[in-house]
C-alpha cells in the first residue's frame, strides 16, 4: 500500500528501502541499491574510503546559475523489535504497512529514521516536476551507531554552500542547531562461587513493556529506563529475600532508551512466595509512578533450568553491580537557559551486559553545551574510580551552533509561511545530528535539518505521519524551486 501514496516517488523508493535489510555497519545491500539506482536513472555517483555515497545532477533548464544544494540523508537504521517477534534484520524486509493516518511496521522499528529522508532525497533526483539549481546528495554510513561516514567526510568532496539535513522528525520544525555527544564504557572484572546447595531455585526476572524511544528526542518525556527500574529493584526491594545474581542484563543500543531489562537469580524456593509478593507490590509501585506515561510496563517471574544456571556472582561482585547501577546517573540533566523547552545536557545508561567474565555498561552523553557535556563524562570517570572500573570515552563530537542568520533558514521560513499559512518554528534539537561533524570538514556551510513527523523512533513503536511527509515534501520542493534566491 505504500506505493499507492502521496508523494509517489518518495512512498515507492521507500518502499523499496524497506525491503533491503540496512541496519548499522551492514549496509552492503542499502549501498548497492542506491548504486544501482544511480546508474538506472543516469546520476553521476562515487563512493569514499568509509562508504559514503556522494550523487549529483546538473540544474533543470533554466536554473543553472543557481546556487548547488546538498541533501543529505544517512542509509542506516536502528534495530529494535518487541520480544517474541521473528525478524532477522541481517536478512528480513521491514514489514510496513499503512494504519488509518500513519505508516508503521509490525513488531519492529521502521527506519522511517532516517529511511523517508533518503527516499526524499532519491525523488527529488528523477521527478521530472521538480525544478532545481545543481544538486548533491550526500548518503552517508553507520550514523546510528557513531556517526562513522560524517566523521569521515572528505573536507573538498562536496561543492555546494549550502545544505539540507533531511533526519529531523517534526514537520512544521526547522532545526539550525543540534547538541553535541560521547560515548561513555565501564567495565570491571567479575568473580562467580558456586551456588549455594540450599538455593534450588532458578528464576528469571523481567522487567518490560516500556516505551523506549530515542534518546535524545524521548529523553524529557520522563519514560522509564529498564535498566534503571531493574537495578532499583534489586538494590531496593529484592533484599528482603535470601538471592543471588547470575546475570543481568539490559538494552541494546546506547541511543536508545532501554525498553526491557533481565536479571536471573537462585534462591531457596521456600522464598519464592515472598519473591513473588515483592514483585507484585513494586509493579504496583511503578504504575503508580509511572502509569501515566508507561501503561504496558510489566515485571514477570518465570522458571530457567537448572541446568543452564552454572554459577552465580560473589556476593562482592553482585554487591558492586547492583550499587553501581544504581547510583550511575541517567535522564535529563539540565535544561536549557536559553531555548525554552530544550534539553541542554543529558545521558542514557543504554546498555548493560556480563560478558567474558566482564561487567559492562554504555553511556550516550548529550549537550548544547561542551562543558557541560565533560562535567558529566567526569561524574562517569569518578563512578568508575569508585569500583576501580575501567572506562573508554570516544566518539565526542561537538554540536552544531544555531545560526539564525542563515539565508538557507529564512528562505525555509518563507517559504513554509507562503505555503501553508502559518509559521515554522526554528528549532534547536537535542539528538546528534550530522551537521555538527559538517561544519568541522565545511565551516562556511549554511545548513538547516527538515523531515516528516516520526514518533518513537529507535523503538518497535516508530510510526511515520502521512500527511506530514506530503508537506515536508511540498517545503523541500518549494526551496529547491526557489534556490536563486540564495544569491
Amino acid at each position: 500500500m505504500l506505493s499507492t501514496l502521496t508523494p509517489k516517488f518518495v512512498w515507492q523508493i521507500f518502499n523499496d528501502i524497506c525491503k533491503i535489510p540496512h541496519p548499522s555497519h551492514h549496509e552492503q545491500m542499502i549501498t548497492k541499491y542506491i548504486v544501482d539506482f544511480a546508474n538506472t536513472h543516469h546520476i553521476d555517483c562515487k563512493l569514499d574510503k568509509v562508504g559514503n555515497i556522494l550523487l549529483t545532477k546538473p540544474a533543470t533548464k533554466g536554473m543553472e546559475a543557481c546556487p548547488s544544494i546538498a541533501l543529505q540523508a544517512h542509509m542506516d537504521m536502528v534495530p529494535q523489535k518487541n520480544e517474541g517477534t521473528s525478524h532477522n534484520f541481517l536478512t528480513d524486509p521491514i514489514q510496513a504497512y499503512v494504519d488509518g493516518e500513519w505508516v508503521k511496521a509490525k513488531g519492529t522499528t521502521l527506519g522511517a529514521d532516517n529511511g523517508v529522508g533518503l527516499a526524499s532525497a532519491l525523488a527529488v533526483l528523477i521527478d521530472p516536476a521538480v525544478e532545481h539549481g545543481p544538486i548533491e546528495v550526500l548518503v552517508t554510513v553507520s550514523e546510528e551507531t557513531g556517526m562513522h561516514g560524517a566523521f569521515g567526510l572528505q573536507p573538498d568532496w562536496l561543492k555546494s554552500q549550502y545544505l539540507i539535513n533531511t533526519d529531523s522528525e517534526d514537520e512544521g520544525e526547522i532545526f539550525t542547531g543540534c547538541a553535541g555527544g560521547v560515548d561513555f564504557t565501564s567495565t570491571f572484572s567479575i568473580t562467580y562461587a558456586v551456588i549455594p546447595e540450599k538455593h534450588d531455585c532458578y528464576m528469571s526476572i523481567s522487567l518490560k513493556g516500556l516505551k523506549g524511544g530515542h534518546s535524545g528526542c524521548d529523553i524529557h518525556l520522563g519514560r522509564g529506563n529498564a535498566i534503571k527500574l531493574m537495578a532499583r529493584f534489586l538494590a531496593q526491594y529484592a533484599q528482603d529475600v535470601s538471592f543471588r545474581l547470575a546475570d543481568i542484563k539490559g538494552g541494546s543500543l546506547r541511543n536508545a532508551i532501554p525498553r526491557e531489562a533481565f536479571a536471573e537469580i537462585t534462591l531457596n524456593k521456600q522464598d519464592l512466595p515472598k519473591l513473588e509478593a515483592i514483585i507484585k507490590q513494586y509493579q504496583t509501585i511503578l504504575h503508580n509512578e509511572l502509569g501515566h506515561v508507561e501503561p504496558a510496563i510489566e515485571i514477570t517471574l518465570s522458571e530457567v533450568e537448572s541446568n543452564k544456571v552454572k554459577r552465580i556472582l560473589t556476593t562482592e561482585h553482585q554487591d558492586k553491580i547492583i550499587n553501581w547501577l544504581n547510583t550511575a546517573p541517567n535522564g535529563v540533566v539540565r535544561m536549557s537557559d536559553q531555548l525554552h523547552g530544550v534539553v541542554e545536557t543529558s545521558l542514557n545508561l543504554g546498555i548493560v551486559s556480563i560478558e567474558d567474565n566482564q561487567f559492562n555498561t554504555h553511556f550516550l552523553i548529550r549537550s548544547q553545551v561542551d562543558s557541560a557535556k565533560d562535567a558529566v563524562v567526569s561524574t562517569l570517570i569518578s563512578l568508575s574510580q569508585l569500583v576501580n572500573a575501567n572506562y573508554e570515552i570516544s566518539g565526542g563530537y561537538s554540536g552544531w551552533e544555531p545560526n539564525l542568520d542563515s539565508q538557507l533558514l529564512k528562505l525555509a521560513k518563507d517559504k513554509y509561511h507562503e505555503i501553508f499559512s502559518q509559521q515554522a518554528k526554528i528549532m534547536v534539537i537535542h539528538a546528534g545530528l550530522e551537521c555538527g561533524l559538517f561544519k568541522q570538514s565545511y565551516p562556511h556551510m549554511d545548513m538547516i535539518s527538515i523531515g516528516p513527523t516520526i514518533v518513537s523512533p529507535h523503538s518497535p513503536d516508530e510510526k511515520v505521519n502521512i500527511q506530514s511527509v506530503y508537506r515536508y515534501w511540498e517545503l523541500l520542493v518549494a526551496i529547491l524551486k526557489s534556490a536563486s534566491l540564495l544569491k
